[in-house]
C-alpha cells in the first residue's frame, strides 16, 4: 500500500490517494476540492482510479467529487447513507450523482487492498472511519490531539464520545490519518489526546 497525500489548500483538507502497487490500482479519499493534483499524482504513479470513498459529506471533503466524475464517469463514490439525506448549505449532496452506500463493516476491494468502513458518528450522521491494514482514515472523526465539530447539522457530542471510545479500544496501534491536520498514531492519540483519552475513561 502506497499512501500519496495531497493537501487542498482551498479548504485545507488532506486528500489521500492510498495505490496498491501490485495492481495500479487506486482509491481517492475525500477530495475536498477540484484541485488537478489529485488526478496528476494519480498518473504520476502509473495508478487508475478505482473509486472514491468519502469519510462523511460536509462540502470541505467532497467539493472535487464532480470534477472527478466528469474526468472518471464510471468510478463509483462511496458515503454512508447517513448523510445524505442532509441540508445545504454543508452538505452538497445532489452535486455528486449516484453514491454507493457503505454501512458498518461494509468492505471496498482496491485491488489486494481492502477498506473496511467503521461508522463514527459524531460529526455527522454518517461519518466512517476507514480501515485498511493498520491505517485509519479518520476524516472529521478523530484528529492529532483533538475530534471533529459536534455543533454543526447532524452532530452529536454523545455519538462523538462512543465513536471514540470504539477507536480507542481497538486492538493494537494504527497509523491515523486524519482529515485535517498532521497525522498520527492510535498509541499516541491514546496517551495525550485529551478527548480520546476521556471517551476510553468514560466507556
Amino acid at each position: 500500500m502506497k499512501i500519496e497525500t495531497v493537501l487542498l489548500p482551498a479548504v485545507s483538507t488532506n486528500c489521500y490517494i492510498v495505490g496498491d502497487e501490485g495492481t495500479g490500482l487506486c482509491a481517492v479519499i475525500d477530495p475536498g476540492d477540484s484541485d488537478e493534483r489529485i488526478l496528476q499524482t494519480v498518473r504520476d504513479n502509473g495508478w487508475t482510479v478505482a473509486c472514491i470513498l468519502l469519510t462523511h459529506c460536509h462540502y470541505d471533503h467532497t467539493m472535487g467529487v464532480p470534477a472527478l466524475r466528469e474526468a472518471l464517469p464510471d468510478v463509483p463514490v462511496y458515503a454512508h447513507p447517513g448523510d445524505l439525506e442532509m441540508p445545504k448549505p454543508f452538505f452538497r449532496i445532489d452535486e455528486m450523482g449516484t453514491i454507493t452506500p457503505y454501512e458498518e463493516g461494509d468492505t471496498v476491494t482496491v485491488g489486494g487492498l481492502t477498506f473496511q468502513a467503521l461508522h463514527t458518528p459524531g460529526h455527522t450522521k454518517g461519518s466512517v472511519v476507514l480501515r485498511a491494514g493498520r491505517t485509519l482514515f479518520t476524516g472529521d472523526t478523530l484528529f492529532k490531539g483533538s475530534m471533529g465539530r459536534t455543533d454543526l447539522p447532524g452532530g452529536s457530542y454523545e455519538e462523538m464520545h462512543a465513536s471514540l471510545h470504539r477507536l480507542g479500544t481497538l486492538e493494537g496501534d494504527y497509523t491515523v490519518l486524519p482529515g485535517h491536520m498532521d497525522p498520527s498514531t492510535l498509541d499516541h492519540e491514546r496517551k495525550y489526546n485529551y478527548y480520546l483519552k476521556e471517551a476510553m475513561a468514560d466507556g
